[in-house]
């Protein structure tokens, strides 16, 4: 057991069985009273943010979180193979846990799991993926980079809105928090 003396930005703690991550803290020594740890925690799983306060001294519970480099290889089904890039070992995640994150990886693509005792937490990607156009309505004459919008269907599946211009086969920048499109990539 550790006290609010250990409590730090990015500290997991332990709260009702559920875990839950410390965006910011701060010690308050009122002038009259005693001191408290005012916390903003944010949940591992769901990404609900709460305040919660803390009597200095208190006892708290602390997770142990590992977060490590993996290499996406395969979809088998029931959930996704990823391998560690340091010992090779592979690890299935299932797709409860990967989440939205499945519309933007593809194979060979490097993420970062959190581990809590083995189990996988979540999995975290690079801001954004580099992502091929496999359909999209065809442009028309006219159209301009400023026009507006079409959908179009990347290599993952996802669907995603581009601007009119963009063709079948062109490579685009994709925001893996938000899926919107960033821009063009040129070979």
């Amino acid at each position: 057991m550790a006290s609010t003396a250990d409590i730090k930005n990015g500290v997991v703690l332990s709260i009702d069985g559920q875990l839950w991550s410390v965006i910011e803290f701060q010690h308050v020594k009122p002038g009259k009273g005693g001191a408290f740890v005012r916390t903003k925690l944010k949940n591992v799983v769901t990404g609900k943010t709460v305040d919660r306060t803390y009597n200095a001294g208190a006892k708290i519970e602390i997770e142990n979180v590992d977060r490590r480099d993996f290499t996406y290889l395969y979809n088998d089904g029931d959930g996704f193979v990823f391998m560690d890039a340091t010992d090779y070992d592979q690890l299935t995640v299932s797709s409860t846990v990967v989440g939205d994150a499945a519309n933007f990886m593809l194979e060979n693509q490097a993420v970062t799991i959190a581990l809590n005792n083995g189990n996988p937490l979540y999995i975290d990607l690079p801001a954004s993926v580099v992502l091929e156009i496999t359909y999209t309505e065809p442009g028309l004459q006219g159209d301009r980079s400023t026009g507006g919008t079409k959908p179009a269907t990347v290599e993952t599946g996802y669907e995603i809105q581009v601007p009119l211009f963009l063709e079948t086969g062109t490579k685009v920048k994709v925001d893996t928090r938000t899926g919107d499109y960033l821009g063009r990539v040129n070979d």
